[in-house]
């Protein structure tokens, strides 16, 4: 089920009605969102409803055992389960084809000829998502950061909560669990918040990305045929279509846990106005980042130790990131570049000087923020152009015909329309830069500008009609 869909715009009233006003103990409670969220995800498919619920009994039952022994060993081979099947459903349903393929081209390259055979799997949507939150449940336990849950209803519910199931936000048990043992309280506050979120997340997915994606789409397609800043805009576009679409989901995620009573993290930090990469990085997809950090960059000795044990680190987490985005090598390649980004900022132990929000005590950057933030996004972009494309061989014939000059006005004119509305955008994350909750305008205009988002989400959506989030194919 979309966010984005006449049967969302059904569903979701129903549910928090029966939630507030027909359910209103907290184990009935539970089971209603446990119920809701599984008709959610199952409105996609149905069969693969047995993949979430199969991953939440193996890490239920992994958790409950890790906290019976106190033997390091018979510890380990227990955690081993969770990992290998969590990672294993990863491999086959994501990954299978993939390296089949390219086994197979190995071979090829050697002169032995193969017989190349595939499966025709469909990707569960949420799968990286999902496998993610449960596999850090059974490694905290395991560290014994957290005791494990009893509450089979109340970890069934944390591992399919419905407005994070399928694109995140990566919860932490730590974070998300608890939250399920409370009782909890409506808020007309923390309501008309996550109402606000939702709103403005809907603008970000309807307006902003969809509306890129409909230029992004046709200059990537005919990329062969495109040069110069016609491929220079289909990158910027690209760049604003995803994280239009993919923070727009985090907002509308958590804008509709708020009103269930819940907290989630926060997954997106205005991360284009970021000063240099490290900064993007701590900004951009912030579940997935730190997700990746506490389990594999700190064990791996993070910053610690020798240059090249740093340098491997480095490498090791943003390829891996890179691949956790798909079986294709232009993710590792997206990934590799901005490993290349990451290092001299690390190296030269300047990947935490801007920590602080972007113009802290200015109405306006300085001219070497800007410099600073221009020059980040259009590192980031051309990345993205790896990120975007569907080979490696695609992405370099894309950035090798930006240098060729050709008569590109047309293609300037046809886009017009879509540069006031990024400028609108782009104008309201920089005023809303220094609060949590976006759309922060508390005088009496702001039902007006509530109207005017609603109006344009209405219409835009009434002339392109209900679109997939690009993170569902993650």
């Amino acid at each position: 089920m979309l966010f984005n869909s006449f049967e969302f715009l059904i569903f979701l009233p129903i549910v928090f009605s029966l939630y507030w006003f027909v359910f209103k103990k907290l184990n009935i409670q539970n089971i209603l969102i446990l119920v809701a969220s599984y008709v959610f995800y199952g409105w996609w498919d149905w069969r693969f409803l047995s993949l979430i619920f199969l991953s939440t009994v193996v890490d239920y039952i992994v958790g409950i055992q890790l906290n019976k022994f106190t033997n390091q060993k018979k510890r380990q081979y227990i955690l081993y389960v969770s990992i290998f099947f969590n990672l294993g459903l990863l491999a086959f349903f994501k990954y299978f084809n993939f390296f089949i393929d390219n086994w197979v081209t190995v071979w090829d390259t050697l002169g032995v000829t193969m017989h190349r055979s595939s499966l025709n799997i469909i990707l569960p949507v949420g799968i990286s998502f999902y496998t993610f939150q449960t596999l850090s449940y059974s490694i905290d336990i395991y560290r014994r950061k957290l005791q494990p849950t009893r509450d089979f209803i109340a970890f069934a519910s944390f591992v399919s909560f419905f407005p994070q199931l399928v694109a995140g936000p990566i919860e932490r048990a730590s974070n998300l669990l608890p939250q399920f043992y409370k009782k909890r309280q409506f808020s007309y506050d923390i309501a008309v918040s996550g109402m606000k979120l939702i709103l403005w997340g809907l603008f970000k997915k309807v307006v902003i990305a969809d509306n890129c994606a409909i230029y992004v789409n046709d200059i990537f397609d005919n990329y062969q045929h495109e040069y110069g800043l016609t491929l220079i805009i289909g990158a910027i576009f690209f760049a604003f279509q995803i994280y239009g679409d993919f923070s727009g989901y985090s907002d509308i995620a958590i804008g509709t846990a708020r009103l269930f009573g819940f907290d989630l993290m926060r997954n997106f930090n205005y991360p284009y106005f970021s000063r240099d990469i490290a900064e993007f990085w701590r900004r951009w997809h912030i579940s997935l980042s730190t997700w990746f950090r506490d389990y594999l960059y700190i064990p791996l000795g993070g910053s610690r130790g020798k240059r090249e044990n740093q340098i491997r680190n480095v490498f090791i987490i943003f390829l891996v990131s890179g691949f956790w985005h798909g079986a294709n090598w232009t993710f590792i390649a997206w990934g590799g570049l901005n490993a290349l980004y990451f290092l001299p900022l690390l190296l030269t132990n300047k990947n935490r000087n801007h920590i602080d929000v972007v113009a802290k005590d200015r109405f306006l950057p300085s001219f070497k923020t800007t410099v600073q933030i221009l020059s980040t996004f259009t590192l980031t972009t051309f990345a993205w152009i790896f990120f975007r494309s569907k080979s490696i061989s695609e992405a370099l014939h894309y950035i090798c015909n930006i240098f060729i000059s050709e008569d590109f006005i047309p293609k300037i004119i046809a886009q017009k329309q879509l540069f006031p509305l990024l400028l609108f955008f782009i104008l309201v994350e920089y005023f809303s830069r220094h609060d949590d909750v976006i759309i922060i305008l508390k005088n009496r205009y702001r039902y007006l500008f509530y109207f005017l988002l609603s109006f344009m989400i209405i219409y835009y959506a009434a002339s392109s009609g209900k679109t997939s989030f690009i993170y569902f194919q993650f």
